[in-house]
């Protein structure tokens, strides 16, 4: 049973950015019957973090809509890498580490997608395809379709020619994206493409490479490409990273308490669309909430959020050692802990090293420039010597000692 209201939802929660056919795409969404799409990803990396997730969250509407989803791994493309936005050459990638980060992948896209039910999502590889097309049938069957001043003129490969280092090898990159779309249409029926608004030009051109097929082949097929706004903050930069790094959808990366305070230090501009994308809340609700109390319509997100990627009982943890630290309301038991040997503390550790250790910051030189702003503190005092040693003495009552950095990251250290 296809959900028929899909496309008015998308435009409600703000999820439908750009598409090459609206009016077209509106109809298949409405006419009752499944489409099969796809979003393409290249595995540069072993884990997601939340940025990356944007895409995920509306191919799981499709799915839950009774829609055919593809997952496209770019095995292929991965090894090129995308110039979009990208002031330097992405460093090239090898297939082996390639097919470790795809298999990785694959366990956190199960939060967001149902790969076994009665309409399981699938994964494709698109170095399937490329393996076996030699470079000469590539060029003369694809690459004879783009034109290179076109190409130039795009927003992909800006930042690349400003900095006067664009490469044939980057060149290659839209082409090879284009060519998924129409070996996509091919094997699966696939009409549609969704990815994020900076991969606008590569979509139109997987459907402009079909539209010059049908010419030359005397075929007639119609695809449609559509992008979502990117989740952005303020000054422009994607959302998924805060001072103390990214917000990492796997739970070996990072604490409950951390992935709450992560989102929950959304920027308050950005708090709508994150709703929209990662919650059901219907969005008039989101909006009465944002109208009535920003602070409060965040710790709803953040909760909800949580609850959503890491389970109900993570968000409840989160939520206990968020009371704990900034209300007050209970006990310390569920704030971020590490814990250390007695015998480190009874020759002593310096304040830098500690909070390194603990990860509570990136480097010492950090915790060293933290210092004189007052914004590391140990107990109840504020630390304005980086080289302060912390000893068996500071620990307090109770035992443990509860470290600071800033107004929002803390971390409570445990003597073994």
């Amino acid at each position: 049973m296809v959900d028929t209201n899909l496309y008015n939802t998308l435009k409600k929660r703000g999820l439908l950015y750009q598409c090459t056919d609206e009016e077209a795409l509106k109809k298949l969404l409405e006419s009752g019957k499944p489409v099969t799409l796809y979003e393409g990803t290249d595995p540069t990396a072993d884990s997601l973090h939340i940025g990356h997730c944007v895409p995920y969250c509306i191919l799981r509407r499709f799915q839950k809509a009774g829609h055919k989803v593809i997952l496209l791994m770019g095995g292929a493309t991965a090894q090129i890498g995308d110039p979009s936005g990208k002031s330097e050459l992405r460093k090239v990638m090898d297939s082996e580490t390639i097919n470790k980060n795809i298999e990785k992948i694959k366990n956190s896209l199960k939060i967001f997608l149902d790969f076994d039910g009665e309409n399981p999502a699938i994964i494709v590889n698109n170095a399937e395809w490329f393996k076996n097309i030699s470079y000469i049938d590539f060029m003369r069957e694809v690459g004879i379709n783009f034109n290179v001043n076109k190409m130039l003129s795009s927003e992909i490969y800006d930042n690349r020619l400003s900095q006067g280092g664009l490469t044939f090898f980057e060149m290659g990159y839209m082409p090879m994206q284009a060519y998924d779309f129409v070996e996509l249409n091919k094997k699966y029926g696939c009409t549609l493409q969704y990815g994020g608004g900076d991969q606008w030009a590569n979509i139109v051109a997987g459907v402009e490479l079909q539209r010059k097929l049908n010419f030359a082949n005397g075929t007639d097929v119609n695809l449609i490409g559509a992008t979502n706004p990117l989740l952005l903050t303020p000054d422009g930069k994607k959302m998924g990273k805060t001072e103390k790094g990214a917000i990492w959808i796997d739970k070996d990366k990072i604490s409950a308490y951390d992935f709450y305070q992560g989102v929950y230090q959304t920027p308050d501009e950005c708090t709508r669309m994150m709703f929209a994308l990662f919650t059901d809340v219907d969005m008039d609700e989101v909006d009465k909430l944002i109208a009535e109390d920003i602070v409060n319509a965040k710790k709803v997100m953040a909760y909800e959020i949580t609850k959503f990627v890491r389970g109900e009982e993570d968000a409840i943890l989160a939520q206990k050692a968020t009371k704990a630290l900034f209300e007050g309301g209970a006990n310390l038991d569920d704030v971020p802990t590490y814990q250390i040997k007695k015998s480190d503390l009874m020759q002593g550790i310096d304040v830098a090293t500690l909070f390194t250790m603990c990860n509570l910051c990136n480097s010492k030189s950090e915790v060293r420039r933290l210092c004189p702003q007052c914004g590391i503190i140990v107990g109840d005092k504020k630390v304005l010597d980086a080289s302060t040693i912390i000893t068996l003495k500071d620990l307090s009552d109770k035992g443990y000692l509860l470290l600071r950095k800033g107004k929002k990251n803390f971390m409570k250290i445990e003597v073994l």
